[in-house]
């Protein structure tokens, strides 16, 4: 599904170059034809017009919100959960760690099955069956059946994450990506973070089933809108749209999509799926920077963990509406960043790139990422001592709000990063990211309560702190060395 064309685009020509013939640069009769976008093309969907582009970028933004929100929106519901099913608060865990797992794990085939398949059809496809899981879920019976239909639920939702970074990437430019990806990226950001404020909500007014009733309807809605106004943006399988078109009208003419593989489809979701992990494995970049996302990610699933622990008990008593608030912190520490942070990614990329003969490098993408490496390990600190200590409330929850504006500097300029550097298989290099990440912080949550009880909150998050300590020159360093390492460790991904 492609956006309405206006009234004179029959005279854009469907072949590169006006050429229906030859079109591999000779005249001596060859009969097959290359199909490409022209340079004005308006099915090009960077050549999309604004309003159209930035609606689809909204849709998938609400989309990466959604799914990702679901994955922590049980989390103040524990204790109800917990005394229904009559088991200890800590199993409770196991439902979203199920969830995390397969979020984790869903990019890897989603994102390159979409480049097999096309955006919308993964989009749409796993939207409805995440609106489906939502019935069963609310009727679980018992904590292992809970546990088992949150963790399916998880792969489709991972959706969200999986083919958000590859559809902006096939909209836009270089130049003008990093605030539309910046602005994108809240949705994953804020999800976790919204997640337990709208459960908190509903488990204080209504019983914690609601929690999955009110998301199935509301992913009902996501999938109405999805389907009705959520385009292809994939060029290669709009262009195979247009092919089979021209094939039908020239069935004695041969027609070939620009850079498309003529692989059978079971070979190509083989070697598509395998993509991310070859990009993972091989790219020190990709891994070292992606082991840096996933110790922040599990950084934030467990401080989230602690806070139905530390804001309900004394000094702060918080009731469970106010428990709810706290996890506004941190979200309002994101929007902050998104909104006078990020531009400056293009802003800083225009200008190293002007200094460097006026090509912009992936390496121009990480000085906004030095800002985050240096705060992140702050405002863990600061959080860790002031809980330790009793401070007031204020002071901590400042804490927070740092963290997440941390978060946000160094996963915008990240994942920019990869989409710069692996720009056609962009979703698979942002799922290998997603695949890391999301295995550490489902695992690391299940073992921290042990760490709290041994060490206290002072020293068991100074541990995270310590740890992103470590990591901190790691975008200093590929800033001055990435491009050599691009180099040395160049791999085909065809």
């Amino acid at each position: 599904m492609s956006p309405p064309r206006s009234s004179d685009v029959e005279s854009t020509p469907l072949l590169h170059n006006e050429r229906w013939h030859g079109q591999d640069g000779d005249d001596q009769g060859s009969d097959e034809e290359v199909i490409t976008f022209d340079k004005d093309d308006e099915e090009d969907p960077k050549k999309w017009p604004k309003k159209i582009k930035y609606f689809q970028v909204l849709q998938i933004t609400f989309i990466g919100l959604l799914c990702p929100l679901a994955s922590s929106m049980l989390a103040p519901a524990s204790t109800n959960v917990a005394a229904e099913f009559g088991v200890e608060k800590q199993a409770i865990v196991g439902a979203q760690s199920g969830f995390l797992h397969l979020l984790g794990v869903g990019p890897l085939f989603l994102a390159p099955m979409s480049e097999t398949f096309g955006r919308r059809t993964i989009f749409l496809t796993n939207l409805v069956l995440f609106t489906i899981m939502q019935i069963p879920t609310a009727l679980a019976g018992n904590l292992p059946v809970l546990i088992t239909l949150r963790t399916i639920t998880g792969l489709f939702a991972s959706v969200g994450v999986a083919n958000g970074g590859g559809s902006i990437s096939d909209m836009f430019e270089a130049k003008e990506r990093a605030s539309v990806l910046g602005f994108y990226l809240l949705g994953p950001l804020l999800g976790p973070s919204l997640g337990p404020f709208f459960g908190g909500l509903i488990v204080a007014h209504m019983d914690w089933r609601y929690i999955f009733w009110i998301l199935f309807v509301v992913s009902t809605l996501m999938c109405l809108s999805s389907y009705f106004f959520l385009y292809e943006t994939y060029a290669p399988i709009v262009l195979d749209g247009r092919k089979k078109k021209l094939q039908s009208k020239h069935p004695d003419t041969q027609y070939r999509v620009e850079g498309a593989s003529d692989q059978p489809i079971y070979k190509k979701i083989l070697s598509n799926c395998n993509r991310a992990l070859r990009i993972l494995f091989t790219q020190p970049i990709v891994l070292i920077m992606s082991i840096y996302q996933a110790v922040i990610f599990a950084t934030m699933f467990t401080l989230y963990s602690t806070f139905t622990n530390i804001w309900p008990s004394p000094p702060y008593d918080f009731n469970k509406t106010q428990l709810a608030l706290t996890y506004l912190a941190p979200a309002t520490g994101f929007i902050l960043a998104a909104i006078f942070v990020v531009p400056s990614i293009d802003r800083i990329y225009g200008k190293l790139a002007k200094s460097n003969d006026g090509e912009g490098l992936p390496e121009h993408r990480l000085p906004i990422a030095f800002i985050g490496a240096v705060f992140l390990p702050v405002s863990l600190f600061w959080f860790a001592w002031t809980i330790e200590n009793s401070s007031p409330w204020p002071v901590p929850l400042s804490a927070t709000l740092l963290f997440g504006a941390s978060q946000v500097c160094i996963f915008n300029s990240t994942q920019n990063y990869y989409i710069d550097s692996f720009e056609k298989f962009a979703a698979s290099a942002l799922a290998a990211g997603a695949f890391l990440r999301s295995m550490m912080g489902a695992q690391i949550p299940l073992y921290v309560s042990g760490l709290f009880e041994k060490l206290g909150y002072g020293w068991g998050m100074s541990v995270f702190g310590f740890v992103t300590v470590a990591l901190m020159p790691a975008p200093v360093l590929f800033y001055w060395k990435g491009g050599k390492l691009r180099e040395k460790f160049a791999v085909d991904l065809s």
